[in-house]
């Protein structure tokens, strides 16, 4: 068999589609959608996708009894973190009142304060739903061939606010200007969906699978 890739399972989020297209870009690799830590522990590279709500995300992962999986494989190894799979890094949410997160990352999760206004100088609409442009802040592999400002899929309320500015790696602009992903060693996270972001997004999926931190 050869190399195998987690895509973590934990009750919530797109899993076929982000599986799907890991396949499409990953060879002969093989791609399984897991809660099993045993299995996350064994693979060659993980994925962590995700969506809804932090608290119910948390809850969720408690359910699986998957946070120390999650943590170890982002201190391990090649790590992709997408959408709340980012977010749940930082130590917490405003959501509910305030929602305690992964914590691996110092940092807070912000919700967009629904004040910004559009070119056409209307209320920009929560979530943010929709294509973007996503302008990287330095360079990383998984980059490659995939140019500045290329537009990618967003849907979220919520955003990434890391105390430490060299985590950023790119950011996007809704009427305020956030974080729209994250890298460090072995780990690479972003706020958009790869999965659903065209030939941009399977770039950077295929660069995720050939990527050797």
């Amino acid at each position: 068999m050869g190399r195998k890739i987690a895509v973590i399972d934990y009750g919530m989020g797109n899993l076929r589609s982000v599986a799907k297209a890991v396949e499409h870009v990953a060879g002969d690799a093989q791609v399984r959608i897991t809660d099993d830590p045993r299995f996350i522990a064994g693979a060659d590279r993980v994925v962590f996708p995700g969506q809804g709500a932090a608290r119910d995300c948390m809850a969720a992962i408690g359910e699986h009894h998957l946070n120390q999986a999650v943590l170890d494989a982002a201190r391990s190894r090649p790590f992709l973190g997408i959408c709340m799979g980012m977010q749940v890094l930082m130590e917490f949410s405003e959501e509910n009142d305030g929602t305690p997160l992964l914590g691996l990352f110092p940092g807070r999760v912000k919700r967009f304060d629904g004040t910004a206004k559009g070119e056409d100088g209307l209320p920009l609409k929560i979530p943010h739903m929709g294509w973007n442009q996503v302008d990287q802040r330095r360079e990383h592999p998984l980059w490659r061939d995939i140019p500045d400002h290329a537009r990618f899929y967003f849907v979220h309320s919520y955003r990434v606010v890391p105390e430490d500015p060299g985590l950023v790696v790119a950011t996007t602009d809704y009427g305020v200007r956030f974080t729209s992903a994250i890298a460090r060693d072995n780990l690479f996270a972003c706020q958009f969906h790869p999965e659903k972001s065209a030939e941009s997004g399977l770039r950077l999926l295929k660069n995720f699978v050939e990527w050797r931190p």
